[in-house]
């Protein structure tokens, strides 16, 4: 089959582009130099003698969202839409990934697939018109919502956290967001197997099982690296930023058990495996 990943370049594309080759895929991904999915008449050509379509593509500066909503809405909802007419025109599947964020994040239990939306940032609201819209446009579609997502492939959390360690003494970290700590390799995976399962059209859960809190996922880093730095949990009031996080973005997987496709294991269980791999890089982040 012929894959065409959009976003090429960035930290899940890179994954999503490998994995899909190692299954057997032509795969080609584009860069937003490459394709500009905010054109149709760009999309429409990419698309063509295409089977599957996974955008990757997003505007994710969650802050510089706050300000600029307008450009973030062309990426994250006028670009899936262009994307999810022409994979319509020319027969190919869309798999559009999405996020935790357009929930309100106020839940105590793990969101389910068809839980309403409702974003509470600029960010969220642009990703949700772009589920809207993939809905809308493209019959054959997969929407996979994922969240807290980490790599080797570009700035993340996990290799944040290893380089601030090795530079001070104590560390400070949030205990009150609650989420899912996802490898990208894991969830280029799931796309893979959802692909092969001929999934039916819909929404499905991409994240980890489990959950922790930022703290915790840091525990886990500098457990895996050995540092001696002392850390401290802290509140989200100490660290204010223009987007609201969600305090809670754990998802269910309902969807997936479902249609017999194994949702991606525990959180802890996938960094023993992910870690030295994606901690082998020195930091840019």
């Amino acid at each position: 089959m012929r894959w065409l990943v959009t976003g090429g370049g960035g930290m899940l594309a890179q994954d999503m582009e490998a994995v899909a080759g190692q299954a057997g895929h032509d795969v080609e991904a584009s860069t937003r130099h490459e394709l500009d999915i905010t054109d149709p008449l760009e999309c429409e050509r990419a698309v063509q003698g295409v089977d599957v379509v996974v955008n990757c593509a997003a505007w994710t500066a969650v802050d510089d969202a706050e300000s600029r909503e307008a450009e973030a809405f062309a990426v994250n909802a006028v670009g899936p839409a262009n994307l999810a007419r022409a994979a319509s025109r020319s027969g190919a599947r869309l798999v559009h990934v999405s996020t935790d964020y357009v929930f309100a994040g106020d839940a105590s239990s793990p969101y389910p697939e068809d839980g309403p939306v409702a974003p509470r940032s600029a960010y969220g609201r642009t990703k949700a018109a772009g589920e809207w819209a993939v809905r809308a446009e493209a019959p054959d579609h997969l929407v996979v919502r994922t969240a807290w997502l980490y790599g080797a492939g570009g700035p993340c959390f996990p290799r944040t956290m290893a380089r601030l360690a090795a530079d001070r003494d104590e560390l400070s970290v949030v205990d009150d967001q609650v989420g899912q700590p996802t490898w990208t390799v894991d969830l280029a995976d799931l796309v893979v197997r959802l692909v092969a399962a001929g999934a039916p059209s819909g929404t499905y859960h991409g994240t980890s099982s489990g959950s922790t809190s930022w703290f915790g996922f840091t525990r886990a880093v500098l457990d895996s690296i050995g540092s001696a730095a002392a850390l401290h949990p802290t509140t989200s009031e100490k660290f204010v930023r223009p987007a609201p996080r969600p305090a809670y973005s754990v998802l269910g997987h309902d969807a997936l058990t479902a249609i017999g496709v194994a949702p991606i294991g525990d959180w802890a269980e996938r960094w023993v495996v992910a870690g030295s791999r994606v901690l082998a890089r020195p930091s840019d982040a």
